[in-house]
């Protein structure tokens, strides 16, 4: 029986953004089904408006740099709500943007629930409706604790939606988001304490990166409360908040707490349990490397998955789907080996490939290590002295790169041609002979000992 589609995609967010699209550039037949904001995570409330808040962070950094280079700032004032609202009309605009593209294309945009019928069919609303492949696109929310009083607090989400500066802040959590969200309270002025359950944030990075960050963020006036595993949250007499930690320690008092402990995917009522999909113990859909579930001609991508939650990763994973279905291109896959990724912290992070450590587990005597640890030009005349610290990670007597570790002033942008040269396969041999900008931070890759 004929399918009223070629391809369905359940989730508008960046990966099913990209999956249909380009499967519609291929002239398939396709239905997209949303029934939030076009752009999901990324768009609405995760890097999008995310980097907005942190280019307003390192502008307010500026700010405070500017008197070491001969500038008088007399008047030194942020306006929270008009940043929001500038911040929120951009983001709509986005929004517009990509439901013009979906028209032009001839995607076809459902606005509500879908739920799996079989691998092949969907009941979204009062219709039933059958594509040759589907694709499962929903995305992630945050995680709140199941702890006394833990809706106090809010999440990431809930950042976005904050009318007002907080003038004292918590976050709980050691990931990027957790980075990331301190990092611009602290910027734009908030009493800014990070609540981490070990010793260091980003736990899963280089150990050199994590610590580094803390050293850094402590020197911005950054509070730390390491080993406080929540207990429980409370508003006390003056309105304030207080967090109570399982050791006994009372942390506050807060204006806002916010939750960054992790996020889980988005299934509920899509009809996994009546079809048999496979699931993870988190609720993960779990697929192969081609975003194949257990069930054939089903799909999944994206943070519903436990494949690299990340908004490029999910994009690449789309496309690729689409370019093997549609555009004949077999075997053509995301390598999941090598994703660089950075952390809008302040400074920023950038890294690639295998920590020190976790490459000393797989290659053990064979890896060779080299670093370098400078203050950048930018801030000899600054009053703030955060220092950047690099990693280059080797294996075997070429001392192939297979690792990349940086933090500091230019990070974000710097990390993306050094992730094509590990890519590649170099060595420090060639970083060694590329000859250097100078004067950059950059230049340290290339001139390490």
């Amino acid at each position: 029986m004929a399918s009223d589609y070629d391809l369905i995609v359940i989730g508008g967010g960046s990966g099913g953004l990209a999956c249909v699209q380009r499967a519609a550039d291929y002239g398939a037949r396709t239905l997209l089904v949303e029934m939030g904001r076009l752009g999901g995570t990324c768009v609405n409330v995760g890097c999008v408006p995310k980097k907005v808040m942190w280019n307003a962070g390192e502008l307010a950094h500026a700010l405070r740099d500017a008197a070491g280079y001969g500038f008088d700032i007399s008047l030194w004032r942020h306006d929270w709500p008009l940043l929001k609202q500038l911040r929120d009309e951009f983001i709509a605009r986005i929004n517009a943007v990509y439901e013009r593209k979906l028209g032009q294309r001839q995607v076809e945009l459902l606005r509500d629930h879908a739920r799996l019928l079989s691998a092949q069919s969907v009941q979204v609303g009062d219709r039933v409706v059958s594509a040759g492949s589907i694709v499962l696109a929903t995305g992630g929310r945050p995680i709140i604790p199941r702890l006394p009083g833990a809706q106090l607090g809010i999440s990431s989400d809930g950042f976005f939606e904050l009318g007002a500066r907080p003038d004292s802040v918590a976050v709980v959590g050691a990931g990027y988001i957790a980075a990331e969200l301190s990092g611009i309270f602290s910027a734009l002025g908030s009493r800014t304490t990070v609540v981490l359950r070990h010793e260091r944030l980003l736990r899963h990075f280089d150990s050199m990166l994590g610590d580094s960050l803390m050293q850094i963020m402590r020197e911005e006036g950054v509070e730390f409360a390491t080993g406080a595993v929540p207990k429980s949250l409370a508003r006390n007499a003056s309105g304030l908040l207080e967090l109570t930690v399982e050791d006994g320690r009372v942390l506050g008092q807060f204006d806002a707490l916010v939750w960054a402990v992790g996020r889980k995917p988005i299934t509920t009522d899509l009809g996994l349990e009546l079809l048999g999909v496979s699931v993870d113990w988190a609720g993960h859909i779990v697929t192969d490397e081609f975003q194949q579930t257990n069930l054939q001609h089903l799909y999944a991508l994206g943070d519903v998955t436990s494949r690299a939650g990340l908004t490029p990763v999910a994009v690449a994973a789309g496309r690729r789907l689409a370019d093997r279905l549609f555009g004949g291109q077999k075997g053509r896959k995301v390598d999941y080996d090598t994703i660089p990724t950075v952390v809008f912290s302040h400074p920023p992070v950038g890294t690639v490939g295998l920590s020190e450590a976790d490459a000393r587990t797989r290659y053990g005597d064979a890896v060779k290590v080299a670093t370098s640890t400078f203050m950048p030009l930018y801030h000899a005349l600054t009053p703030r002295k955060p220092r950047e610290h690099m990693k280059l990670v080797t294996v075997g007597p070429a001392q192939k790169i297979v690792g990349i570790h940086v933090i500091g002033e230019g990070a974000d942008e710097m990390l993306q041609g050094f992730a094509v040269a590990l890519r590649m396969g170099a060595t420090k041999r060639d970083f060694d002979d590329t000859i250097a900008i100078h004067p950059t931070a950059a230049e340290e890759m290339v001139t390490m000992p």
